[in-house]
């Protein structure tokens, strides 16, 4: 059970690895506040709920006051984030665990370059912090659910390159883990996966057995892929630094697998096959 005597500030607490990290906290006994946009956001029962906005340095200051611990989860803009690391370094915040990913200052993704520059600004705080360096994320195939239930068909720039793709919920039971009992991971990086690498060539064949009909996937370009997700409603610049990705992936730059999550909560990452099955009505005609 996850249990501290810490207060713990959880940002996009309505987002997927937010949300699930103000739910696990809350039920390990922890004294959990959730940073959102509004009062009418959807929180689970036992947290407190405080309201402001990542661009308003007053409304983070007063998040922060009483607080030991933050689990900084964001979409990725760097003046937010570091705002925030800035107001807990005022705040007298003792330990950040901070949601990144596969990040370097000469990374070809802009994203990536982000989240190294957010993480130098984090090591220079002063503040203990621990990083949660996610591989790709197996929710990221619930955009693909509509044209698979559809067609029973999809495509991406990704090619047959293997993914050691991780569920939210354990980045996020990883996350929670460690804002309860932080002292032990002062300064630890961990590499965040399931327990396997697949391609998507592999996710249509497990999604083939659990739905009992097929699915195929095919590859396309990069420029394609991008056009595609725009077409969907995600917006250009997100659009294009995700066709980047999944072509890196093509290339093997997701085909790593680590124990890292078993490593801090104790059990197993979930597999594919066990995300899936959670969520095949999102696959299904």
């Amino acid at each position: 059970m996850i249990q501290t005597t810490d207060s713990i500030l959880v940002t996009g607490a309505t987002g997927k690895v937010g949300s699930e990290a103000v739910r696990l906290l809350v039920e390990g006994g922890s004294a959990v506040r959730a940073f959102v946009r509004s009062a009418d956001s959807v929180v689970p029962h036992g947290a407190e709920i405080a309201v402001g906005d990542l661009d308003d340095v007053r409304s983070i200051d007063a998040a922060l006051v009483g607080i030991s611990v933050v689990v900084l989860v964001t979409p990725g803009v760097p003046t937010q984030e570091i705002a925030l690391i800035e107001a807990a370094v005022r705040a007298g915040v003792r330990h950040i665990v901070y949601v990144t990913s596969k990040a370097s200052l000469d990374a070809p993704i802009e994203r990536r370059r982000w989240h190294a520059q957010v993480e130098n600004v984090l090591r220079g705080s002063g503040i203990a912090y621990t990083l949660l360096r996610s591989n790709a994320y197996m929710q990221n195939t619930l955009g693909l659910g509509p044209v698979i239930a559809a067609t029973g068909a999809f495509a991406s720039s990704a090619g047959e390159g293997r993914m050691g793709m991780v569920d939210t919920r354990d980045v996020a039971a990883v996350g929670a883990a460690i804002a309860a009992a932080p002292e032990q991971h002062r300064g630890q990086t961990y590499h965040l996966t399931g327990p396997e690498a697949l391609s998507y060539s592999d996710v249509a064949a497990v999604l083939t057995d659990l739905l009992g009909t097929s699915v195929s996937f095919s590859a396309i370009s990069a420029d394609r892929e991008r056009e595609l997700m725009i077409a969907r409603g995600v917006p250009d610049a997100v659009a294009t630094m995700n066709a980047q990705a999944f072509h890196l992936n093509a290339s093997g730059d997701a085909d790593w697998v680590t124990a890292d999550v078993e490593l801090v909560t104790g059990r197993p990452a979930r597999s594919f096959r066990e995300f899936a099955a959670d969520h095949l009505r999102a696959f299904r005609a």
